[in-house]
């Protein structure tokens, strides 16, 4: 076939073909704040639901939170969170961060659920962010108040990446105590 031919050819074809459908997915600043704020309400709602509702409503809670917020759908999660130790330091699986959060999991018998502690309000600072195309990365301090007023601030670094329907989705989360020096 002649060079025109398959020109004439490929235009007929893209006349044809069902329009494209774009997604953006590129990360906004605006987007990653907003879930972090959301992150840091559902810590303070499971908290509460913990509060009027006991264990099983905080739980449903926090399957609802980990399934929205977080990537475990897509695979391992790099969930490193701030009150765990060896040998179950990190949480790449779902059923470890819902441990994590709400405790009550024998297979995870050092959780007491952290969501769980009384948290009456979160709010997150971030030191930095580092937007990469559909990727976005902060750093920076989770301050969390708890019932008696105390405030825990926390280290904290969080990977997040869009889905395919535009959703922020966390995919790594680190979270340590501030170093208190020697």
């Amino acid at each position: 076939m002649s060079a025109l031919a398959l020109g004439l050819l490929s235009a007929a074809q893209a006349q044809t073909a069902a329009p494209a459908v774009v997604v953006q997915r590129a990360v906004t600043e605006a987007e990653v704040v907003a879930a972090q704020q959301a992150w840091c309400q559902a810590l303070v709602d499971i908290s509460t639901a913990h509060a009027q509702g006991g264990q099983a409503a905080a739980k449903a809670l926090a399957e609802k939170v980990i399934d929205s917020a977080y990537g475990y759908q897509y695979g391992a999660v790099l969930f490193k969170p701030t009150l765990t130790v060896n040998p179950q330091t990190f949480r790449t699986t779902r059923a470890g961060a819902l441990a994590y959060f709400v405790g009550g999991d024998a297979a995870f018998p050092k959780d007491t659920g952290f969501a769980l502690k009384g948290w009456t309000q979160c709010r997150a600072v971030n030191a930095g962010v580092l937007i990469a195309g559909q990727t976005a990365t902060t750093m920076g301090k989770v301050h969390i108040t708890g019932k008696d007023g105390k405030v825990t601030t926390v280290d904290k670094t969080w990977q997040f990446m869009k889905d395919d329907a535009g959703r922020l989705r966390i995919v790594l989360h680190h979270s340590s105590l501030e170093f208190a020096g020697s």
